[in-house]
């Protein structure tokens, strides 16, 4: 395992098949992914199909903001299958809001916060952001993976309220979501316009071939 280039806390195999791996906080598996031990270090393989932050990584994406001593705002953190993998990217000394609004996707995640002491559930819908505002302060980073019609409306909010200047947003674009009558890459023309208005784009990347009519928007909070 070497340290990728420009990811902190990114590791890469460049044995016979590329991977990508977190340096595991926890040695127990999320969702089943594999492990990799080298010396006294343990690596957790980052399942890129089941993860559209790896897939943005293994897509090359050079930035993302997110690296030991971060704070994230993980909006959409569903079952925490790549909330994990920031988890341990973070590190002790930085910390993990996880927020998702479906009762079963929280359920799970709490199995994942219960061996982390970097991570916290939030139990809220991510359009209303005031409403969590006890919970989360000032955050080094935005990541948002909501299917929702209006989820660069959600985005924006979130990263207003809560980004510092200087920050990073990664934004996960469902085109799908957004409008099935439209292409997908007229979709994240859209979108892209619509960001330009009030951040800066720093990179784009579509996620195929691992997520289909998705792409990943990084930005940085002006």
């Amino acid at each position: 395992m070497m340290p990728h280039q420009q990811l902190k806390g990114v590791f890469v195999d460049k044995g016979k098949r590329m991977q990508i791996a977190t340096k595991a906080l926890v040695p127990d598996s999320v969702y089943g992914e594999k492990f990799i031990r080298e010396g006294k270090d343990l690596y957790r393989i980052w399942d890129c199909k089941k993860s559209k932050l790896g897939a943005a990584i293994m897509k090359g994406v050079s930035q993302i903001g997110i690296k030991p001593g971060s704070k994230v705002l993980y909006l959409g953190c569903s079952s925490g299958t790549t909330a994990s993998h920031v988890s341990d990217i973070v590190g002790y000394e930085g910390f993990v809001y996880g927020l998702d609004f479906a009762p079963r996707v929280m359920r799970n995640f709490m199995f994942v916060v219960e061996k982390r002491k970097n991570m916290l559930p939030i139990f809220a819908d991510a359009k209303n952001p005031e409403s969590y505002k006890q919970y989360v302060g000032d955050v080094d980073v935005v990541f948002q993976d909501v299917a929702q019609r209006d989820q660069v409306g959600i985005f924006l909010k979130n990263v207003n309220f809560y980004l510092k200047s200087g920050g990073f947003g990664l934004l996960t674009v469902k085109a799908k979501s957004i409008d099935v009558s439209k292409h997908p890459e007229v979709i994240f023309r859209e979108v892209k316009q619509i960001l330009e208005r009030s951040v800066t784009i720093v990179d784009y990347r579509s996620l195929e071939p691992f997520e289909r009519d998705h792409a990943m928007f990084v930005v940085k909070k002006k």
